[in-house]
């Protein structure tokens, strides 16, 4: 596993914890504990590392290699809606961060690669001890919760709107 000091950055580009971008002594703590907190898994390529629909209680941070994310359709049918790289600073699993988690989709190995994972258990023993980092990160998680649900209203109504068009254009 690379040192904190490498770690560090990696920890600081990810959108869950852009509150502890400034330097201080008590930003680096903290997130020396999540780092402390941590284990590496590793996946082989075409591996599945969450299934949608499964119940989950860890969130990851891509360290290496690139992944697929794969939602199903009402059919049942398997849609690709990205593929990304350690490069690009992934996180996925961040609900499981405060409970037990149905996951919203599936995330495969496109490659072999690797994924620094907390559990939420140890998140929340965190919590306990630093109330700052649990404020911190519920804060980013509702405001990216409320994004999807305003970005989810609208696709709906966009496609109300494209129904409703096509019942008129057919009428």
């Amino acid at each position: 596993m690379m040192s904190f000091e490498e770690f560090l950055p990696v920890l600081r580009n990810i959108e869950l914890f852009p509150d502890f971008a400034e330097e201080s002594d008590e930003n680096r703590r903290i997130l020396d504990l999540v780092y402390q907190n941590m284990s590496v898994k590793n996946f082989k390529k075409g591996e599945i590392i969450i299934k949608e629909g499964d119940t989950g209680d860890s969130f990851y941070i891509l360290k290496t290699g690139k992944i697929q994310v794969l939602r199903l359709t009402p059919a049942k049918d398997e849609m690709a809606l990205a593929n990304l790289s350690a490069e690009q600073s992934i996180f996925f699993g961040e609900s499981a961060l405060i409970g037990t988690d149905t996951r919203s989709a599936t995330v495969k190995a496109l490659t072999d690669c690797s994924a620094f994972v907390l559990s939420s258990k140890k998140f929340l023993e965190i919590c306990e001890t630093e109330p700052l980092l649990g404020y911190r990160v519920v804060s980013v998680l509702a405001r990216r919760m409320a994004d999807t649900i305003k970005q989810t209203n609208s696709d709906k109504a966009i496609l109300y709107q494209a129904l409703c068009d096509e019942i008129e254009f057919v009428v």
